[in-house]
């Protein structure tokens, strides 16, 4: 009599793709979050090693000043930065 009436297998298939959809929005929200701290880690970590390289040039022009004998090359500004020349701080 009522065809478009909601029946069990209706308001149980429903339910099974809302549950999905609520399931896929709480991983894209836990995935994009861990993304984008991984990009903040990322930029953080650049400019620490600008300032670890600012600092390491400040010190060789001191060492050069104390002892001008001493051939110490200073960082090109030109080099790009590579993560293996970086040593990470504990």
């Amino acid at each position: 009599m009522n065809e478009f009436g909601l029946n069990t297998v209706n308001i149980a298939s429903v339910a099974l793709c809302l549950i999905a959809f609520i399931f896929c929005l709480v991983f894209w929200f836990f995935l994009n979050r861990a993304s984008v701290r991984a990009n903040e880690q990322i930029v953080l970590l650049n400019e620490l090693l600008e300032q670890q390289k600012k600092q390491t040039e400040i010190l060789q022009r001191l060492g050069q000043g104390a002892n001008p004998d001493n051939g110490v090359k200073a960082f090109p500004a030109s080099e790009p930065i590579m993560f293996k020349d970086f040593i990470a701080e504990r």
